[in-house]
């Protein structure tokens, strides 16, 4: 059994900073203290000087192979999460599909499979629920025992993942008695097709006219119609990728009311937004993502709600498509463009970028990539923090690296990077996933099988 110390780095966790040395034996950090203090020996030293010593990132929101628009996401479970390490991530949770007519079990089992034996990093799943029945209400149970505990529904997406109010009262009304988190995606999507058909008439099919027809408006009409769901039902609410202001707003007035409402936001809504969806010659429509990217100034409210805690998560949304032969189907329809953007690999270095800028402190960028992700989907403290009895699952990240994000460097499988040039301070160095090295000194030494399933207990931040 391998022992590691990591010696000499400022260790920073949600709570604390503090310069420690890490002592890691059979997957866990099993001791910590002042750097020096102790003569401990080990099997391998990492020497962390000059550097940080954070928990590893948890993404709780990927979609890796998942079918949308007639083509699937261009990451397997493979290369996504090797990408994921290289970024710093240390465990996803990507979601299973419940294709409609088919039950919540055939949906979970065709994820096992795909990420089963596959997998560079820890994995867990949310179910998205996309035909609620009396039987699936049922199955909802016992997923929640599996480890299973939240479940995405779409207020988007008619004719695909499309749920209405009735099916999500009763998702949610179900949710509050066995303890699942509902995962709302908040676009009021029958209002949505009507503009969208009316673009498509007037002959507006460039990739700009996504954002326009998806409006802010809609998105903070779902998030309060949700929330009022939810308040009825008397089940907490999780709204995924919230870019508007507007929705950041019914978020905060539902939190000053005490209820048990959270938001979480993406790198692409804090870095991108209408300027890239109007890109010429249809690049912009690798920047086609639901919700849409927004005007920069939605951009302040969202950092706002960042410190505030209004939002409490920044995940990726990675749900990538290669510019050639998949965005390209959309040229002449922007509705036929495949939504999603990649992203798992940039979160943690872009997060850091916003601590260089100013939005946030270091402590709140672990909270909002390590812990509070962790602890919203019960994963906590075995991920999401450094603590004696937590997984080691531990990035050393070297702060004043400096990198240029571009796809000719990146490990995601897509041909583009949706950050393209930008210039930015910090780079992982180091990565182990349950004590075993990933990432070393910017050298992938991971392998495909080493993650494993996480049973994840129910919502901790409630």
């Amino acid at each position: 059994m391998t022992r590691t110390l990591i010696t000499g780095g400022l260790v920073i966790t949600a709570a604390e900073e503090v310069h420690a040395d890490v002592l890691i034996e059979g997957g866990r950090v099993v001791a910590m203290a002042t750097a020096g203090s102790q003569a401990w020996t080990a099997d391998r030293v990492i020497d962390a000087s000059q550097k940080y010593v954070v928990p590893g990132g948890v993404d709780a929101h990927t979609h890796m192979e998942l079918p949308f628009g007639g083509t699937f996401a261009s990451d397997t479970f493979e290369t996504g999460t090797r990408a994921a390490a290289w970024g710093g991530t240390t465990t996803i949770v990507d979601f299973a599909v419940q294709s409609q007519g088919q039950s919540l079990r055939a949906g979970l089992d065709a994820w096992y499979g795909k990420a089963d034996g596959n997998c560079a990093i820890d994995y867990a799943f949310h179910m998205i629920v996309s035909d609620v029945n009396e039987h699936t209400l049922k199955e909802m149970d016992g997923l929640v025992e599996e480890g299973v505990s939240s479940f995405k529904l779409f207020m988007a997406y008619p004719g695909v993942f499309y749920s209405d109010d009735g099916q999500i009262l009763r998702a949610m009304q179900r949710a509050s008695s066995n303890g699942g988190l509902i995962m709302m995606h908040a676009e009021n999507g029958i209002a949505i097709d009507v503009l969208i058909e009316q673009a498509l008439a007037r002959g507006e099919t460039d990739p700009r006219y996504h954002g326009e027809v998806r409006k802010a408006l809609l998105e903070a009409e779902a998030t309060h119609r949700a929330i009022q769901l939810a308040r009825v039902a008397g089940s907490p609410l999780y709204v995924v990728h919230v870019s508007a202001e507007e929705a950041v707003a019914e978020l905060a007035a539902a939190r000053d009311m005490g209820l048990p409402v959270f938001g979480e936001t993406c790198p692409q809504y804090l870095f991108l937004s209408t300027d890239n969806l109007a890109e010429p010659e249809f690049e912009g429509a690798k920047y086609v993502c639901s919700t849409p990217l927004r005007p920069r100034e939605h951009q302040a409210a969202l950092w706002r709600g960042l410190r505030t805690n209004d939002l409490q998560v920044v995940s990726t949304d990675h749900c990538p498509f290669c510019f050639r032969g998949q965005k390209e189907l959309g040229r002449g329809d922007f509705s036929k463009i495949p939504n999603g953007l990649p992203g798992v690999e940039n979160r943690m270095d872009l997060l850091h970028q916003a601590v260089v800028d100013g939005h946030i402190s270091r402590r709140r960028w672990i909270e909002i990539a390590c812990a509070s992700p962790a602890r919203m989907f019960g994963m906590y403290p075995q991920k999401g923090t450094i603590a004696p009895g937590s997984d080691a699952d531990i990035v050393i990240y070297d702060p004043h690296a400096e990198q240029v994000i571009s796809a000719e460097t990146h490990h995601m499988n897509v041909d583009y990077s949706a950050y393209e040039g930008k210039q930015i301070t910090g780079r992982v160095d180091t990565v182990l996933s349950r004590g075993d090295l990933v990432i070393d000194q910017n050298e992938y030494v991971g392998r495909a099988g080493h993650g494993a399933f996480i049973h994840r207990s129910t919502c901790q931040y409630l």
